[in-house]
């Protein structure tokens, strides 16, 4: 599962050892080969791809010199590609053809990548496991054990980057830990940035106030590449902000001696698997030895409470967001006549969500109606704001806090399969405090137990992304050597 990064395939572009065209081909080959048994993409956009490939190489002819040039780029399918069908994994969305690109997308286009399809994803991110994905849709499977689960909700993204022989970056996204859970489940890099950070417009909304576009990549040098190319203000999107760092990847490398790190002694008891718990706490010996101080700290008010307010918060956002897919504007429709609005609207909601969608919007929806509002969904705001003080408590006295990413490696479909709605919900404890408070974080794969891949997760205070590279790529070379 190796790949030549992208900086080095752009210099044998560059010298003529290779072309885009060669390596988009090469990339789609590989695709159509694999998609058959792991179903990592729902769309494969191979006609767009190589005449962007081509339109590249006559670019290169005339001095382009794009970052990213000559990589392949997978999109989770609720990002916006212009011209390709856009379904956020439901058959709700089917037809639907966005008439423009996300910002992310357009400005990795803009800096030499092209856009190989769209990934699989849990139905528009509703999932731990990317086993609820919508009518009609594959579920897909992990690059290491074709019987376990990819994690979610990116699943397609995490899979296919951990996959791949070529060299390619991803854009995934994160409302809960849909970016860190599939990272360590199939031993990719995700990085999750502070909410903001990256633009929103083109992205298909689960929960407004909790979406994040983030990279996904073989190494944390070319996930910070790709944040560093997706970043900056957008007047598109106003809840994007003007932080631009150009290049986070510089930061890759970089010592961290004398820097503490938090280890968050809620997320280290029992309920840890106990190969995991030797994979991390191996690597925090790695860390010692290599001069960063350690300390012992807690987030017990965010083991308690994060996941009900998550769900609290997300599900009323999704009902919202979600009530405009009537089949009357886009995606999934059906003859009107002789249909009042709401029977049209319930026929069309009925045939077009999967289960796990509908239980997600009758929650939301009832958390929001006049008279429980204020009991479910303003409280639960407060509770998100305590939240977010424990951990700003923290970044007091530490600059990161770790622990595993998940409580265990990626399960089997038959152990899934036994799992009720609120154990499934429950997975990402770990990762649900620090996508409620919006801080940025990041998986690296740091070992192996069972022979599939254990994520070891830093977060930071907000905006700090560049020390989120230093620390990962301390991290990332434990795999290789194991």
């Amino acid at each position: 599962m190796k790949a030549i990064p992208v900086h080095e395939l752009r210099e044998k572009i560059l010298s003529g050892e290779t072309t885009c065209e060669e390596q988009c081909h090469a990339l789609l080959e590989e695709i159509n080969r694999a998609n058959k048994k792991f179903h990592h993409f729902c769309m494969v956009s191979e006609k767009i791809a190589l005449a962007q490939a081509r339109e590249l190489d006559k670019k290169v002819k005339k001095g382009f010199r794009g970052k990213l040039l000559g990589a392949g780029l997978s999109v989770k399918d609720s990002i916006c590609v212009e011209g390709v069908e856009t379904r956020a994994g439901s058959k709700v969305l089917s037809g639907y053809i966005p008439p423009s690109s996300a910002t992310v997308v357009q400005r990795a286009l803009g800096e030499g990548a092209f856009v190989l399809g769209k990934t699989s994803q849990d139905e528009f991110g509703f999932g731990s496991y990317s086993v609820n994905v919508g009518v009609g849709f594959e579920v897909p499977r992990n690059p290491f054990d074709e019987g376990r689960a990819c994690g979610g909700s990116s699943g397609g993204s995490a899979g296919f980057t951990s996959l791949t022989k070529f060299t390619q970056v991803s854009f995934g996204e994160s409302t809960g830990g849909s970016i860190a859970c599939p990272a360590s489940f199939c031993g990719s890099v995700g990085l999750t940035p502070t909410y903001g950070r990256l633009s929103r417009h083109g992205l298909i909304d689960y929960g407004n106030s909790l979406d994040k576009i983030g990279p996904m990549a073989k190494t944390v040098s070319e996930a910070a590449l790709l944040l560093g190319v997706s970043a900056g203000a957008d007047q598109k999107d106003s809840t994007c902000v003007d932080k631009k760092t150009d290049s986070f990847e510089s930061f890759a490398g970089k010592s961290m001696k004398g820097k503490t790190i938090g280890i968050v002694k809620d997320f280290t008891g029992d309920d840890l698997d106990k190969g995991v718990a030797s994979v991390f706490f191996d690597t925090i010996s790695f860390l010692e030895k290599e001069g960063v101080k350690t300390k012992e700290v807690s987030l017990s008010m965010n083991k308690k409470f994060a996941i009900p307010a998550y769900y609290l918060l997300s599900t009323p956002e999704a009902s919202t967001n979600l009530a405009r897919y009537c089949g009357m504007r886009y995606g999934l429709s059906n003859d009107f006549s002789g249909k009042s609005f709401d029977g049209y609207f319930s026929e069309i909601r009925s045939k077009g969500f999967g289960m796990e969608a509908k239980r997600r919007l009758m929650l939301g929806t009832f958390a929001r109606m006049s008279g429980f509002r204020d009991a479910y969904y303003l409280r639960a705001l407060k509770v998100r704001r305590k939240l977010l003080g424990e951990f700003k408590g923290l970044f007091n006295k530490v600059d990161f806090v770790v622990h595993p990413t998940m409580p265990f490696v990626a399960p089997t479909f038959s152990e899934i399969e036994k799992l009720t709605p609120l154990e499934h919900y429950f997975a990402d404890i770990f990762l649900t405090p620090s996508n409620l408070g919006g801080f940025p974080h990041i998986s690296v794969n740091a070992g192996f137990h069972k022979g599939m891949p254990v994520g070891f997760m830093f977060t930071a205070d907000h905006f700090e992304e560049p020390m989120l590279v230093s620390a990962g790529s301390m991290v990332e070379g434990l795999a290789k050597n194991a």
